[in-house]
């Protein structure tokens, strides 16, 4: 009999796994970090769900459409977060995304209606350096400096690409010349975000492309208030991170509850002291106290969806030619 006690709890232990469902979430690597916000939000999301969420990391941003579009319709995602508005045109494209049915009363600096992507964060792009230094304040007079900079790839990254979309909303036809100029302080091109401030943290170059928001986490996790985003006169490209239900998911009601999740206080205020952005739906408790003397851009530019993939593949030509050279 304590035998077979002991193999009817096997199954029914193996039957309520095997009941659990299972939310499949694509994001970045520095979102699931145990740094990084993906796990207080997966906790405090499984205490209500009655699933198991799992973390599938590719890289960065852009990297993460890449795969998505790879995997088609086949693809293990339930939710990809990590897109931003300027890939959001080619996501849409795809065909791969649902509804989301998710209302918030978002705290952005423009308006949204999307009824595709739910925003989770956003903040300004940002070249960020060290304090005590004299930094250049536009990209002419970075171009002719001997500030070594790193930034990420375009291509794989979404500051990469924001980095193409600032200059050349700032510049629009000089954007060519402006590249021209900053190919002699370029260090390196990296994968992400992660590895470029990596680099710049061990001192391989004098700036990296960050964000304005950076500085806080050098000042609320370190107590070091060394580190300065710089206040460029052209403005600051603004950047708006976005989560999406994918429509061939077997989870869609659990997924939509997750982005619904996603914008509650519970998860929102976790965003700026471990995503260091701000969040897209303001807490209850505000903003922490060390971002109270970040960079506030004058002017914030942001290209429109519909005109980014024109936009991106411009920006992207001027890039690789000033590079090749």
């Amino acid at each position: 009999m304590k035998h077979l006690i002991t193999a009817t709890g096997i199954v029914l232990a193996t039957q309520a796994v095997a009941e659990t469902p299972v939310l499949t979430i694509y994001t970045y690597d520095s979102f699931a970090t145990e740094w990084g916000p993906g796990p207080a939000i997966e906790q405090g999301f499984e205490e209500s769900c009655g699933c198991d969420l799992q973390w599938v990391t590719a890289g960065d941003g852009a990297s993460l459409l890449s795969r998505l579009r790879l995997e088609g319709e086949g693809t293990k995602a339930d939710v990809v977060l990590g897109l931003d508005t300027n890939l959001t045109a080619a996501a849409r494209d795809t065909g791969l995304f649902a509804q989301h049915g998710v209302t918030a009363d978002f705290d952005l600096p423009v308006d949204w209606t999307d009824d595709t992507f739910v925003p989770f964060d956003w903040g300004y792009f940002a070249f960020v350096g060290n304090k005590g230094e004299e930094h250049p304040t536009d990209f002419r007079a970075l171009a002719e400096s001997d500030r070594r900079i790193v930034i990420q790839d375009p291509r794989s990254s979404t500051p990469g690409l924001g980095l193409l979309l600032w200059v050349k909303a700032a510049y629009g036809e000089e954007a060519a010349s402006i590249w021209d100029g900053l190919k002699d302080n370029i260090v390196t091109v990296t994968p992400g975000w992660s590895e470029a401030y990596g680099m710049f943290l061990d001192g391989e170059a004098d700036l990296v492309l960050s964000y304005t928001t950076s500085p806080a986490y050098h000042v609320i996790a370190e107590e070091d208030q060394s580190k300065v985003a710089l206040p460029f006169d052209e403005g600051h490209y603004m950047q708006i991170e976005v989560a999406g239900v994918v429509g061939s998911s077997q989870q869609t009601e659990l997924a939509k509850d997750f982005l619904a999740y996603l914008t509650s206080d519970a998860a929102q205020q976790v965003i700026p002291t471990t995503n260091w952005m701000y969040p897209a739906v303001l807490p209850e408790g505000g903003l922490p106290e060390g971002f109270g003397d970040l960079v506030t851009p004058d002017t914030a530019l942001l290209i429109p969806e519909a005109e980014v993939p024109t936009a991106r593949d411009a920006a992207l030509e001027e890039w690789r030619a000033a590079l090749s050279q």
